[in-house]
């Protein structure tokens, strides 16, 4: 996927061995995730029904998920299944063979949160209900560390974007609308803010949770800087030289007015900082 084929190429550039999972699903066209994939060793099958085999790993990046906050309706249980079923499996398998797990969870389990920045320690008020799987991942995990020993560290990631990045986001989809000159449809009136991260800075904070965080650790991975979409189109109106034709729509549901990233914690702990500015 977006992140996970960037985090792998990271490792093996430093000389790791890696193995990477995907069940390649039709959330977007899986051609992109074979062009990803297309230089790594990948074991294709579904989290949820099959068992990790776990000899000779030293750690476990858990990025596999179904994406998306648009999650309500009949799509639900695609995310009962890709998030929470798959992770339960990884948890379980990992616990039981003594391997760290770096777990991929997202800004969206804060919902409209209580305070901006977002520290750590906000209590969570998910508004979709793919921020609801990633929280019940997160207690799946807990659950996990204190019965069965699982060593694992959370990260919650704020709206990473960067080459890769899928199709259906927001960056992804005004980069394509411009490209081809197309109209862009915008949800919302454009004011709604997010702490934008790019993604080769959520690579460095992937690796150093495995290698220096405390077990148990919960961080924000946030860029630092918070922009409207207006204010990433304007960005790209400018780079492109083009003007973007918007077409306004109604606000989508589970989309939160604001994310803003608190990041406090992970720099003091892991001496990480984003940096990339948008």
């Amino acid at each position: 996927g977006f992140i996970g084929s960037q985090l792998a190429e990271a490792l093996v550039a430093r000389g790791d061995e890696v193995v990477g999972v995907d069940c390649f699903t039709d959330y977007y066209d899986p051609s992109l995730k074979e062009e990803n994939a297309a230089n790594l060793d990948v074991a294709r099958f579904d989290l949820a029904e099959q068992e990790l085999e776990l000899d000779g790993i030293d750690g476990v990046f858990h990025l596999a998920g179904q994406p998306g906050v648009r999650s309500f309706g009949d799509v639900f249980e695609d995310y009962v299944r890709r998030n929470l079923l798959a992770s339960r499996r990884v948890f379980e398998t990992a616990a039981a063979a003594g391997v760290r797990v770096v777990f991929a969870s997202s800004s969206s389990i804060y919902g409209e949160a209580e305070r901006y920045p977002t520290p750590e320690d906000t209590e969570p008020r998910p508004i979709s209900p793919y921020g609801i799987t990633k929280l019940g991942c997160e207690h799946l995990a807990n659950a996990y560390a204190k019965e069965f020993g699982l060593d694992v560290v959370v990260l919650r990631y704020f709206t990473f974007y960067g080459p890769r990045q899928r199709p259906d986001m927001a960056l992804a989809r005004v980069v394509g609308a411009l490209a081809r000159g197309a109209s862009f449809e915008l949800y919302g009136d454009g004011l709604q803010s997010r702490s934008f991260t790019y993604v080769a800075d959520g690579v460095t904070a992937n690796i150093a949770a495995m290698e220096r965080a405390p077990a148990g650790s919960v961080y924000n991975v946030g860029g630092g800087e918070e922009a409207t979409m207006r204010d990433a189109i304007a960005s790209l109106e400018a780079v492109s030289g083009r003007s973007l034709d918007l077409v306004q729509l109604p606000a989508a549901a589970g989309d939160v007015r604001r994310t803003s990233a608190d990041t406090t914690r992970i720099e003091r702990d892991l001496g990480w900082r984003a940096t990339t500015s948008l």
